[in-house]
Parts: structure tokens; sequence; C-alpha cells
């Protein structure tokens, strides 16, 4: 039912007709906004933009009012990475949503053009995303990750290739994608989680029996270094959502079998091009691991652990945190 009423919506506006708009979430993001918004005026193809701002100190806020675009300021403590992309979205009301992050540049101005594009040329793609690689100057543990998860092939993926992709399959990130957002209404949104709520919201729209697109020429730079700590958190933060959303499991099992292949093409990597760093590669591996397993049953841990432990210690103390979990946990 919710499929056919999907199409109705879609068959009153034409597809070459519907609007777009970009949203970019900000925190004292000045030494990178004017840069993309200088970037993305000379888009080929018309868009609305929305800079969501948690309360900068710095002149993001007049940097994104120099480029015309609307600005909503929120309370730091307010932020979710779910919940704030939501309530954004329902600001700006346009038939497609863009969505960037203040580090993620785009390599050309028609970065949107090409990630809406799959949206607007089929029905059933209500989702796609782009490709990152890495910043200039970018070692091989921040580099190899973008090689992994973006290869240079765009791909088309149902909940049919679950057999082929396991939890790939639910794969996408908002640093750089793309949404209708009559099929986000369908299945409420995104949600109110510590991490990973494109996943989730992808996994949402599969089971609908729409696709998600994988787009490679939609490119931006983006990357980071992290350290042996950082990783941790990260994994825990992951860990953490997925054990309290357990969709991805129900659908494909753990997730430790793609980790299993990103640390063996990693080791063969290193072992090529940096032999030294193989004690290195190991330990970081070994760091992911254990985040992701301590979060995975981080529920059991008190809150102080948890803030501790977590890349984002501010969500701890924040109303999302404080939600039922059980309110979080569509599929």
């Amino acid at each position: 039912m919710g499929h056919l009423l999907y199409e109705f919506r879609m068959l009153i506006k034409p597809m070459n007709k519907l609007s777009v708009g970009l949203i970019i979430p900000t925190k004292n993001a000045q030494a990178t906004l004017g840069h993309i918004l200088n970037i993305l005026k000379n888009s080929p193809l018309e868009f609305s933009t929305l800079i969501i701002d948690s309360s900068s100190n710095d002149q993001t806020v007049s940097i994104a009012k120099d480029h015309k675009a609307n600005v909503i300021v929120i309370p730091q403590a307010d932020f979710n990475h779910g919940a704030t992309r939501e309530y954004a979205r329902r600001q700006l009301n346009t038939d497609i949503v863009v969505y960037l992050t203040q580090d993620a540049i785009p390599v050309s101005a028609d970065l949107i053009a090409n990630l809406v594009k799959p949206l607007i040329e089929q029905d059933d793609i209500v989702v796609s995303y782009g490709r990152q690689i890495a910043q200039e100057g970018a070692d091989i543990f921040e580099a190899f990750p973008r090689d992994y998860n973006y290869p240079d092939q765009s791909q088309v993926r149902s909940i049919k290739n679950i057999g082929q992709y396991g939890v790939y399959t639910f794969f996408c990130s908002n640093s750089c994608a793309a949404y209708k957002n009559v099929a986000l209404d369908e299945i409420g949104g995104f949600k109110s989680v510590l991490s990973n709520e494109d996943y989730f919201a992808v996994a949402d729209l599969l089971q609908k029996g729409y696709k998600i697109a994988y787009v490679a020429d939609a490119m931006v730079k983006h990357s980071h270094r992290y350290s042996l700590w950082q990783e941790f958190q990260r994994y825990f933060d992951t860990g953490y959502v997925r054990a309290k959303n357990p969709i991805i499991q129900q659908l494909v099992g753990q997730a430790e079998s793609r980790g299993v292949g990103f640390v063996a093409g990693l080791l063969k990597k290193v072992w090529r091009e940096r032999p030294f760093l193989i004690p290195y590669a190991l330990l970081q591996s070994i760091m992911k691991w254990l985040g992701y397993r301590v979060g995975f049953y981080g529920s059991f841990l008190p809150i102080y652990l948890r803030k501790k432990l977590s890349q984002q210690a501010y969500y701890w103390d924040s109303k999302y945190a404080k939600e039922p979990e059980l309110n979080n946990m569509r599929s």
C-alpha cells in the first residue's frame, strides 16, 4: 500500500520538475563552508541551501548568509545525527534532499546534479550516495577505507543483493547522499540514534522494495586520520547503535565478515607499500574490533563509562539518550 501511495504522489509532479534542497549541518565550519558553497554556486542544477548550525562561535553563520543560504541555529546540546537531519529536511521541504557534511569538499560543481540523477531518472531508486576520496597528502590508513568502500564503478543495490553484498547492501554515508523526501516520509524519516542514521534509513527503504544507487561520478574529498583511541570510540558508537537497532543483524547477521575482508585488504596493501607498518595495521584493526564488541554490549555499562568510551560524549546527556530506546527501533 505504501509503495502505491509513493508512486501516486510522484505522478503528481513530473520528475524533471522536482525541487532539490541541500542541507549541511555545521559547527565552527568557517575553514571549509565558504569553499564548499563557492564550488556549488556554479552547479548546473538549481537547488536551495539550508545550513543547520550547532551554535558556532566563529564566522560560520555569516559565511552561510553571505552565500544566500538559509540558516537555522540550534543549541549544541540538541544536535543528533539523525534527529537534526530529520528536523532540517522537514524545514526545507523539497522533493529531493541532499546532505553534505562541512568537511566533504565537492570535486566539481556538478556534484549535486550527478548525485540526484538516478533519483530523477528511476522511480524505484530513492537513495543515492557519492564517492568519497581521500584528501591530498592522506596516508595509507586514511586513504584505504575510501578506496575499499567507494570504488570507481557506480552500482545499484536492492534487498535482493544481500546474498552478494551482505551488510554492504545498506552502506550509505550522509556525508554525501540524496533522498526522495516522500520515501523518507514513508518510513518516518531518520531515527534519533547515536550514529548510523543513514544505514538504518536505507535498511528500512530497501525492505519496502526500493533501491539505492552509488554514484561514482559524484565525488567529494572527505577523509580523516584517527588515533587508535578515536578508532575505538568510533566503533564503540557503531556497535552500540547496531545492538540497539537490530534490523541489520536480523537481515544479514553480524558485520564482522565485511570487516575481515577490509582487514585482509588493508594488510595486503600495507605489506606491499609500507611493510614496516604491519604491526600498527594489526593494532588498529584490533582496536576497531574491540570498540565494536564493547559497544555492542554497551547498554550494560553505566552512563559515565559510555560517555568516556563514545566519540560523542555530549550525546549521553542529551534528550535523545534519555528517550526510551525502543522508540528508535522501527523496522
